[in-house]
């Protein structure tokens, strides 16, 4: 399909062309998270420090708004196609690094590659799924969410074949899988920009800041939402490592549990923007909402008898807001689609780094598992962020010249 065309339908090939790409990009990244405690006992860091490394991995996030800019200019399929290898070589080098600053070098360069992939990839899904933008975006993070599944299983098998300075060798995988996606994603360009640039840069400037404005208040409420969810997903997902380890769990028992954490997040993706489509999106945020605290606050009290259902439970809970949110923002952002997504991802990325620093200097100061319970408790605060989303939300719809209504 040529550039520029209208695209009609559910478009499988190439949603899933670009959901492959999701999973190359992501089962390199997820590399962190699986090694933190390698690093620690190989730098004697802090969990702290060790947060650090998380945020340094989100700082070119700040520039995902210019970058959704550039989008909206521009064919973003080269983006796709490239940022995958690029992160995939920076990443895998993290096993060889000689100390804590070359590690934060190289993370700090999959930090802007990855920037420049996941704010246009969303866009393209939505170009590639019609009206069914709820099931493109579950399929997208599914490419994502399976990566941190298939992520895990694959470095604890590279670091018990390989050692940890071995894993470097995982980087001819992502270059074929680069020459896979190339010939995939070669045409799979589709955008269609629905407003003229305009001629004067202050004009552009003040429509940009006008536009923004209007969103505001629904990118308030989905920053409240993503700050109380980050808060459990960052403790999980950055630690959950650390924190079974720190149990008396062997390296490789860690991963399997943290893979099984990470499926049911996949499984919970794909399910969670496909109703949405059916259901609403704030009756899916909602659902999420309430049961990620109930959850979190069992899988800590609970023990190590009932760790596997909990994990799959909390799995399906806390990963389940990211599809429906990416799918709300492209119904009420679709005047600049990358631009918007840009900004939700800078706010995603921010606020998930910050909460990685914060979980990680609790738990040097309290530990992982009064951590994990503080967080439990205040993770209840996403609720009524997500009702004020529900009326900025309509509140906008009814000032749109089409009617619809975006719930």
């Amino acid at each position: 399909m040529a550039e520029g065309s209208e695209v009609k339908g559910f478009q499988v090939l190439k949603v899933v062309s670009i959901s492959f790409a999701h999973l190359v990009h992501d089962s390199y990244t997820s590399i962190l998270n699986i090694v933190l405690p390698l690093l620690i006992a190989r730098f004697g860091i802090t969990l702290t420090m060790a947060g650090l490394l998380n945020l340094i991995l989100r700082l070119p996030s700040l520039l995902n708004p210019l970058i959704g800019i550039v989008a909206d200019r521009s064919a973003v399929r080269w983006y796709i196609v490239f940022t995958p290898a690029i992160s995939a070589i920076g990443m895998s080098l993290i096993g060889i690094a000689p100390n804590y600053t070359i590690v934060a070098i190289l993370i700090f360069v999959v930090g802007i590659s990855s920037s420049f992939f996941h704010v246009p990839a969303p866009v393209l899904i939505r170009n590639l799924s019609g009206s069914r933008i709820g099931k493109g975006m579950s399929f997208y993070m599914l490419g994502g969410e399976a990566a941190r599944t298939l992520g895990p299983l694959v470095v604890v098998a590279a670091v018990e074949m390989w050692s940890f300075e071995g894993i470097w060798k995982l980087i001819p995988f992502a270059l074929a899988a680069t020459a896979v996606l190339f010939f995939m994603l070669r045409q799979a360009d589709v955008r269609k920009p629905s407003t003229p640039l305009r001629n004067s840069r202050k004009e552009r400037r003040t429509e940009l800041w006008r536009y923004t404005r209007t969103l505001m208040p629904v990118l308030l409420a989905i920053s409240g939402i993503t700050f109380f969810q980050a808060l459990m997903k960052s403790a999980l997902s950055a630690f959950l490592m650390v924190y079974l380890t720190d149990q008396g769990n062997s390296f490789a028992y860690a991963g399997i549990l943290f893979a099984v954490f990470q499926f049911a997040g996949a499984a919970s993706v794909l399910i969670s923007g496909t109703w949405s489509d059916r259901i609403g999106r704030i009756r899916m945020l909602q659902v999420a909402a309430v049961t990620s605290p109930i959850v979190m606050w069992l899988f800590v009290f609970l023990g190590n008898f009932w760790i596997i259902p909990l994990l799959l439970l909390l799995g399906l809970s806390i990963f389940a807001t990211t599809p429906v949110i990416l799918a709300y923002l492209q119904e009420v952002g679709k005047e600049r689609p990358s631009y918007i997504n840009g900004v939700y991802m800078t706010i995603s990325f921010a606020v998930g780094a910050i909460a990685v620093v914060f979980i990680g200097a609790m738990g040097d100061w309290w530990g992982l598992h009064k951590t994990y319970e503080i967080t439990a408790y205040i993770g209840a605060g996403m609720f009524p962020f997500v009702v004020y989303l529900n009326r900025a939300g309509k509140f906008l719809s009814n000032k749109q010249t089409d009617g619809n209504p975006i719930e």
